[in-house]
């Protein structure tokens, strides 16, 4: 994922407990669980894989450490390996 997540901005609060990848529109959705790391990264557990990010402004708020989050990027910021989605 080459597109550091910013809090309200393309990370938001989910009200689902289920792990979720899709498209919407011309966007990438990832739903999991989020875990923050004191170095400053992140990584959302989505259906049993880590996605690591970068975090960007504003940052994601100590207690969304461990909650269900919804991350959107743009299609051409996301590679699945070996395969460009």
């Amino acid at each position: 994922m080459d597109e550091d997540i910013a809090w309200m901005v393309n990370a938001w609060p989910s009200a689902s407990g289920i792990s979720e990848l899709r498209e919407y529109g011309d966007r990438i959705v990832f739903r999991g669980q989020l875990s923050l790391f004191e170095d400053g990264g992140a990584a959302l557990g989505v259906g049993g894989t880590q996605i690591l990010f970068d975090l960007g402004d504003p940052p994601l708020p100590e207690d969304a450490d461990g909650s269900w989050v919804e991350v959107r990027a743009a299609r051409d910021h996301v590679i699945v390996w070996p395969v460009e989605v």
